[in-house]
C-alpha cells in the first residue's frame, strides 16, 4: 500500500480518536452542569497508560481534571476508586474525585495543578528538596503503617502481590521489550534459560518477604506539589510487597539523580519514623535487590514504551536506569553471573 494512503489512515484515525474523546468531555460537561459556564478544554500530557488527560478552565470556578478511560465503566468497580476509599481513610493526600459518567468512560478529578517533584526539584532550594523528600518518605511509612491497620478484603491491594509469578512476569518483560526488542538481542535458548535461573534467585528472595502495602510506582512524577503539600497520584495499581518497594522507586528514581549521601539519610528517616533505627545494614541489603529487580523492570517497560507504542520520551531516562543497575550489579558479587549474562546483550554492562 502506498505510503501515502497508510498516513492518510493514521490521521484518519488520529481525527476520529480526538473527536470521540470530545464528545465524551462534552456528554460529561453536559451532564455535570458545566456546559453552561463556556469552559475552555485543554489537552495535557498524559502516562504510561491508555488514559487520556484534560484540564477544564471556568472563569467563575477552579479548574478540573479529567480522565478518559479507553471503555465505560463501573464507577464502584474501578480500581482506581476502590483504592481512593482506602487512601482516604488513612489519611494521605490524594485528588478528589469530583463526578463521573460511566458509560463514556469519564472520571473528574481535582486540579492539583502541573508542578510534579521531579518539576519542582529544578527551582527547590537544598532546604526545599531536603524537606520534600522527608515529607514523601514519610507519607511511605505512612502507607505502611495505616495500611497494616486497615487490611481488609474490600479493597483490591490486599488481594494481589509482587509475588513470584508478578516479578518473574516483570523481568521477562525487561527481556522481551528491553533487550530484544529495544537493543535488538537475540538470545539464545541455553542463554535465556540460565538468566532466567539467575532472575529465579533474586525472585525468591523478594517474594518470600514479609509483605506491606505499597503504591507500586511511587516516583517523582506521581507526586505532585500543591499548595505546599505532596499528593499521591497514579495510585490505581497499588498491592502487596516488600516493605523496601515504594522506597526503592523514590530514590532509585529514574528521573531524578539523587546524591548517595541523601539516599542514606533518607533511609535512616525512614527507619526512624518506623521504630527500626539501628537496623540500616540489613534494610539496605534487601533495598539494593529490590532496587535491582524494579530499575530492570523499568528498563522494560522504557523499550516497551518505545518500540510498542512508539512514545521516545522515556529515552532519556534509560542511561540512568542502566547506571542503577551496573552500580547494583558490581556491589553484589553474587549477582556476577547474571551481569555476565546481561552483558553479552547490554554493553553497558560490561
Amino acid at each position: 500500500m502506498p505510503h501515502g494512503t497508510n498516513l492518510g489512515q493514521m490521521t484518519e484515525k488520529r481525527q476520529a480518536a480526538v473527536s470521540d474523546q470530545r464528545d465524551r468531555i462534552d456528554t460529561y460537561l453536559t451532564r455535570s452542569g458545566l456546559a453552561s459556564r463556556s469552559p475552555r478544554v485543554v489537552p495535557l500530557t498524559g502516562d504510561a497508560s491508555d488514559r487520556r488527560y484534560y484540564r477544564i478552565l471556568m472563569s467563575d470556578a477552579p479548574s478540573i481534571v479529567l480522565s478518559l478511560y479507553a471503555t465505560a465503566f463501573e464507577f464502584d468497580r474501578l480500581p482506581f476508586v476502590n483504592v481512593a476509599r482506602l487512601l482516604q481513610l488513612m489519611p494521605v493526600p490524594i485528588p478528589t474525585v469530583l463526578g463521573h459518567v460511566d458509560e463514556v468512560g469519564v472520571l473528574a478529578q481535582e486540579d492539583l495543578g502541573d508542578v510534579t517533584l521531579q518539576a519542582h526539584l529544578g527551582a527547590a532550594t537544598s532546604a526545599e528538596h531536603a524537606a520534600l523528600y522527608r515529607q514523601a518518605v514519610a507519607l511511605i511509612a505512612t502507607l505502611q503503617r495505616r495500611g497494616a491497620e486497615l487490611e481488609s478484603p474490600d479493597y483490591l491491594p490486599y488481594g494481589i502481590a509482587f509475588d513470584v509469578e508478578k516479578l518473574t512476569w516483570e523481568l521477562d518483560f525487561f527481556i522481551k521489550h528491553f533487550v530484544e526488542a529495544y537493543r535488538g538481542a537475540v538470545i539464545a535458548p541455553a542463554d535465556r534459560d540460565e538468566l532466567r535461573r539467575e532472575f529465579a534467585m533474586l525472585i525468591e528472595q523478594l517474594a518470600a518477604e514479609p509483605r506491606v502495602l505499597c503504591h507500586r510506582d511511587y516516583h517523582s512524577r506521581n507526586l505532585m506539589l500543591h499548595d505546599d503539600q505532596l499528593y499521591i497520584i497514579d495510585f490505581q495499581d497499588a498491592r502487596m510487597g516488600p516493605d523496601t518497594y515504594d522506597l526503592v522507586s523514590l530514590l532509585r528514581d529514574s528521573y531524578v539523580d539523587l546524591p548517595e549521601q541523601t539516599v542514606d539519610e533518607l533511609i535512616a528517616y525512614f527507619l526512624a519514623l518506623k521504630g527500626q533505627t539501628g537496623t540500616e545494614a540489613g534494610f539496605r541489603a534487601r533495598f539494593d535487590m529490590m532496587a535491582l529487580q524494579r530499575n530492570l523492570k523499568a528498563l522494560g517497560t522504557f523499550g516497551y514504551q518505545t518500540t510498542a507504542r512508539r512514545n521516545p520520551v522515556y529515552i532519556q531516562y534509560i542511561p540512568r536506569t542502566l547506571r542503577y543497575v551496573r552500580d547494583n550489579l558490581d556491589a553484589q558479587p553474587r549477582f556476577s553471573r547474571m551481569r555476565e549474562l546481561l552483558a553479552e546483550h547490554v554493553e553497558e554492562f560490561k
